[in-house]
């Protein structure tokens, strides 16, 4: 089966009663917990960006905490593992604001954490490349933000 393109979709559910979007959107967030998230991230956490940011922050650091650091290479799993949560958040927000945000906060909590991630050339990589996606998001800001933004990266260095 050949997945339609999103103009299609949209032109489909255009032509749907009220009841039926009803029912493929919960059909869709029956069988996915991505979906679910998302729809749940458009129906009650959209409207209020600054909450949602600020419990994706603590949910960061209490990863960070959780976290078994003993082992390089336990922590760089788990390091990953909140990456890779971090920017499904993004991807839900679509907000460039949003995502300048997060990855700043996730590259301030890995400092931190006291985690000796400079020593890993992979962990060095993944910090430098997320440093890369911020200066790329914040470039997509208005000027007030982009200094702002810039001001809070100055702890921030490349390895």
């Amino acid at each position: 089966m050949k997945a339609a393109t999103l103009s299609e979709l949209k032109q489909e559910i255009a032509t749907l009663t009220p009841k039926q979007v009803i029912d493929v959107c919960m059909r869709l967030a029956k069988y996915k917990k991505e979906n679910k998230e998302l729809i749940t991230y458009l129906l009650f956490e959209a409207n209020d960006e600054e909450t949602f940011i600020k419990n994706i922050k603590e949910d960061t650091e209490a990863q960070f905490r959780e976290m078994n650091s003993s082992n390089i290479y336990l922590a760089k799993k788990s390091i990953r593992k909140i990456l890779r949560t971090v920017n499904k958040f993004i991807r839900y927000s679509g907000s460039k604001q949003t995502e300048a945000e997060l990855r700043i906060h996730y590259c301030q909590t890995l400092v931190t954490s006291g985690i000796p991630f400079r020593k890993s050339p992979v962990l060095c990589n993944l910090y430098n490349n997320q440093l890369k996606k911020i200066e790329s998001a914040i470039g997509a800001l208005h000027e007030d933000l982009q200094y702002d933004y810039k001001l809070e990266m100055n702890g921030l260095e490349k390895c």
